[in-house]
């Protein structure tokens, strides 16, 4: 069965770093670009970072410079690592791409930065 499988989540005070995973199972995470996203209690989900097929990254303002997304096509995962957490960082995390035709989302890793 093809999925995305994240992990790397946890709790961890302001301040701290987390490097979170995204692992391609049955699907070739080099094939396209993968983006993160997150989701707040009570808010929409919003993007994140996106590393394109050939690793150009973009991120959305409220991250940048404290996250940095790349990929290993050889572990077929793409890693966001998350520095200087705030608590407005803290949500369920999600990793998404195309493959052959079809959106796929992984079912997410937990942050939480308490205030």
């Amino acid at each position: 069965q093809a999925q995305l499988v994240e992990s790397g989540g946890g709790l961890v005070q302001a301040g701290e770093s987390l490097r979170l995973s995204c692992l391609g199972s049955g699907i070739r995470l080099s094939a396209n670009g993968v983006a993160w996203h997150r989701e707040a209690p009570g808010k929409e989900r919003e993007w994140v970072a996106t590393v394109a097929s050939g690793g150009a990254t973009r991120y959305a303002d409220s991250v940048n410079p404290r996250f940095h997304i790349w990929r290993d096509n050889e572990e077929n995962t793409v890693y966001l690592q998350m520095t200087s957490l705030q608590p407005q960082d803290t949500g369920r995390y999600y990793c998404s791409t195309n493959f052959r035709g079809r959106a796929y989302w992984g079912q997410g890793t937990q942050v939480t930065v308490p205030s």
